[in-house]
């Protein structure tokens, strides 16, 4: 019979690639706060050329049927976090994630994932806000409110739809669209190839904003962009009477909260349970160590992993593997040995 031949996935086990994201916590951290912030920054204007994007066309689109329109938004937002992942820009939604991760895996504490997760939102809404008034400084988003069309009415239309629910919904709509974006920097750590990453970042976002759920940094852009744009569209005849402080309290509060759980809870700790500390058997960080996490992370457990775990993975990070690295390093991707055929 003929050698084994390895058979090379460029797809990361789901174990792997959370300890990806766990990294990625760890690095913000050790990158300090100016270099957390400029990331950020950066961020929050692609950002903004993603939801300009989607506003110009789908503005355009004033005689389609709703779905149509929302269709075509959905299928061009999603540029942004292409641009955000695959060049190392930072967003508040993602890092809800890689922070908790981090401390969930004793690589950090709540103190500085708290500390960094502020950073982040400062910086995502500082770049969105001078992009919004960049937009509208340079003419790129007006509107007709007679023939109700173009950019500068669509972003009137969004920031009112986005303040008129109550903050309960608004929460949940939160948690609902950080999981699937969370989801989707989760495949794209999975992916080691430009092309999967692009199609695991383009399918959940695209989903979320077609289901109409709420993400925070995009709402740093869209919601001052409406505001600009309805109080420009007054000179038109429009009626429009929405203040910073209902953007502020009727969506950005409760959305980021929303999104915050969502990446904390539902992907963060979900995820450490089924790979990492949190679910150990006979440890239970969290748990049985006497929420030792909630000072200084789970920094319970140093030794073997169990029987039937996957320790590659949690020992290649504590052995500090670099899990971005290209695909041709076989020692980071997922191999099996398969006979060759005669």
């Amino acid at each position: 019979m003929a050698p084994a031949i390895p058979m090379v996935s460029i797809c990361l086990p789901p174990a792997d690639a959370y300890m990806a994201v766990v990294q990625k916590g760890e690095k913000t951290v050790a990158g300090g706060a100016l270099k957390c912030f400029h990331q950020a920054f950066v961020g929050g204007c692609y950002i903004g050329f993603g939801g300009l994007l989607s506003m110009v066309i789908g503005g355009q689109l004033p005689n389609a049927d709703a779905g149509t329109q929302k269709f075509v938004f959905a299928a061009l937002f999603p540029v942004n976090l292409l641009l955000i992942l695959l060049t190392g820009g930072s967003l508040y939604t993602g890092n809800t994630a890689a922070m908790p991760a981090a401390v969930f895996e004793g690589k950090t504490n709540w103190y500085q994932a708290l500390k960094y997760l502020a950073v982040s939102w400062v910086g995502n809404f500082t770049a969105c806000i001078v992009f919004a008034y960049l937009t509208d400084y340079a003419e790129l988003c007006s509107g007709n409110y007679a023939e109700k069309t173009g950019c500068g009415y669509l972003a009137m239309k969004v920031v009112q739809g986005k303040v008129s629910k109550d903050f309960g919904k608004a929460f949940v709509k939160g948690i609902m669209c950080n999981w699937m974006v969370c989801m989707a920097v989760f495949l794209s750590s999975q992916a080691q190839d430009m092309t999967g990453k692009m199609v695991g970042i383009w399918f959940p976002i695209s989903a979320f904003v077609a289901m109409g759920m709420e993400h925070s940094v995009a709402n740093m852009y869209m919601l001052p962009l409406g505001l600009i744009s309805g109080n420009a569209m007054k000179g038109q005849g429009a009626t429009f009477d929405i203040t910073v402080g209902d953007v502020l309290w009727k969506n950005m509060l409760p959305v980021s909260l929303g999104n915050l759980f969502a990446g904390a809870v539902c992907v963060a700790a979900s995820y450490s349970f089924a790979f990492g500390k949190l679910g150990q058997k006979d440890v239970m960080c969290g748990v049985l160590d006497g929420f030792s996490c909630c000072v200084k992370g789970c920094a319970c457990l140093n030794g073997e992993p169990e029987d039937g775990g996957l320790p590659s993975t949690s020992m290649a990070m504590d052995n500090g593997a670099d899990f971005d690295k290209p695909v041709h390093d076989l020692s980071l991707v997922h191999a099996e040995i398969v006979p060759s055929k005669k």
